[in-house]
């Protein structure tokens, strides 16, 4: 009988592990359909990070699961109480040893997820000073505003996008009126909003000369270059909003006021892998159109990022700098959502 079992156990751990083998080596990499358990391959290397400790997480799962229910099928098969047999099988209960190995083995595999998941998520959030591309990031009811801050040697071109000019105004007018003295008491007078400006609660904005704005007919459309470390600096000017491209794998809340909120409001990709247009969504419920806030990445080579800034610079609009590099002056991956809401009645309805 005990062979009998023997046997059978032998079998069985040589079909699980005969099957996760099969699964490992289908492919090349762990990138496939089966393997990826629904999730997006990703067009980053932190995508990529992300996406695998979500397979290994699954199939380490899977192997407790098959651990688990085989004990579990195990022991109601060959340790149930015999037909008319007087005696009970051998019982563990109160077996020290054998409590404290099952009581220790969850514990030293949340150890090891947790360990993994923490040098994952520090490399999805490592920033270096001096990215190739810094990208301003502005979110609003309901669109967005994308600028060019600065580009670093991609493609031969080294640019500086910041408009000193309009940022040196709204700080000299936020700094007049922090100055403002109540001329009956003498002593500082507060704004209205938080002891801001009414007009002037957006200081924390920041404005390139180079700016692609979202409207209710055109899906903003994002150039960036493959291959090069690029920084996203986010805010909104009103709610809280949320930067989301499914093939980044993971989204950012983008706040308004983001250091009175304690934000990091700054994150860093290590390069997009490959060219084409990704869809890019609010993931953050703000209000009536949400659903309509998408934008588009459009993943160029760095050559052609490079002349599409030069041509920014000679004053041709978001559209026309895309057509001349041979891309899509319009979004590919999402289109504009029809903003008319006609109020009707029940009455109007029953005709």
């Amino acid at each position: 009988m005990k062979g009998r079992q023997g046997r059978i156990l032998r079998r069985a751990g040589l079909a699980v592990s005969l099957g996760i083998t099969a699964m490992l080596v289908s492919g090349c990499s762990i990138d496939n359909v089966w393997l990826r358990f629904g999730w997006p391959s990703g067009v980053t290397p932190q995508a990529t990070r992300m996406r695998e400790l979500w397979t290994w997480s699954v199939l380490a799962a899977l192997a407790m699961g098959v651990l688990v229910w085989g004990l579990t099928f195990w022991t109601v098969i060959f340790h149930r109480k015999r037909k008319n047999s007087p005696e009970f099988p051998r019982q563990t209960g109160y077996n020290v040893s054998l409590e404290l190995t099952y009581t220790a083995i969850p514990f030293v595999i949340i150890a090891v997820l947790f360990y993994f998941t923490v040098v994952v998520q520090n490399y999805v959030h490592e920033k270096t000073d001096n990215p190739d591309v810094t990208v301003d990031v502005t979110a609003f009811q309901w669109n967005w505003k994308f600028g060019y801050r600065n580009v670093n040697n991609v493609g031969g071109l080294t640019y500086n996008g910041v408009d000193t000019e309009r940022e040196a105004i709204n700080a000299e007018q936020l700094k007049a009126y922090e100055e403002r003295v109540d001329p009956e008491h003498g002593h500082p007078q507060p704004g209205p909003l938080h002891g801001l400006p009414e007009n002037d609660i957006l200081s924390y904005l920041h404005y390139n000369k180079i700016e692609t704005i979202g409207n209710s007919t055109e899906i903003p459309v994002l150039v960036l270059p493959t291959g090069k470390r690029i920084e996203f600096q986010l805010a909104a000017t009103d709610v809280i909003h949320a930067f989301w491209v499914p093939e980044f794998l993971f989204k950012r809340d983008v706040m308004p006021n983001p250091k009175e909120n304690h934000s990091d409001n700054v994150f860093q990709i290590s390069e997009i892998q490959k060219e084409g247009a990704f869809v890019g969504r609010c993931a953050e419920m703000c209000g009536t159109f949400h659903s309509m806030m998408n934008f588009e990445v459009r993943a160029v080579s760095p050559e052609k990022f490079a002349l599409y800034i030069k041509a920014r610079e000679a004053g041709k609009t978001n559209a026309q700098a895309l057509e001349s590099i041979g891309e899509s002056p319009v979004a590919t991956s999402t289109h504009p959502f029809d903003t008319k809401r006609d109020i009707k009645s029940a009455s109007a309805e029953s005709k």
